[in-house]
């Protein structure tokens, strides 16, 4: 008997390995491959999924930021627009006292006797005016006894100059030129000595 388990002894090993490789041979390569795709596809597939969720997330994010800028813009343009309707509304209300001393001025007019009177009242309103026209940026261009500057003056007419120191000056001012915040609204109309 000893004998026989030891023989039995010795096939279990080779049986061993012969079960081995009947079990290799009869487990296909593609029954390993689709184990291991299988796996790998549920892998892909939680993958895909978070991807898709990132994705829908950035998407909604998108879409929130281009609406909010969308609205911005026209907000925007919509406050402009009435800028630009309304942003005289300031200066012109100021202006209507100037516009009542007119009225009363020429209310004046018509009954009165005393010209100084009208002389004085006159110059009254037309100070009121440059005054609110100072505090608003509006400054008239000095031109007396000033040398031509074509930044500030227009040339409308030359004559010849009385003496050599006039050469190149301001001789006359036709009509009054203004600044606004020191930029150039109208150009003082000048003539100049040659």
């Amino acid at each position: 008997m000893e004998v026989m388990s030891k023989h039995n002894e010795q096939e279990y090993p080779e049986k061993e390995q012969d079960w081995a490789d009947n079990f290799a041979d009869n487990t296909s390569k593609e029954q390993v491959e689709e184990s291991i795709s299988g796996e790998e596809e549920a892998e892909n597939s939680e993958n895909t999924d978070n991807v898709s969720e990132e994705l829908e997330k950035l998407k909604d994010s998108y879409v929130r930021l281009m609406a909010e800028y969308d609205n911005y813009r026209k907000r925007t343009i919509k406050e402009k627009a009435e800028l630009i309707k309304n942003g005289g509304e300031k200066t012109l209300i100021a202006l209507l006292p100037v516009i009542d001393d007119f009225e009363r001025a020429r209310q004046t007019l018509e009954t009165a006797t005393d010209i100084e009177a009208v002389k004085e009242g006159i110059e009254l309103i037309y100070n009121k005016f440059m005054s609110y026209l100072q505090q608003n940026g509006v400054k008239t261009i000095d031109t007396q006894e000033q040398a031509f500057d074509a930044d500030l003056h227009e040339a409308i007419a030359m004559i010849p100059a009385t003496e050599e120191s006039q050469k190149g000056n301001i001789i006359d001012t036709v009509q009054t030129g203004y600044t606004l915040n020191d930029k150039v609204i109208r150009h003082a109309k000048v003539v100049v000595a040659n």
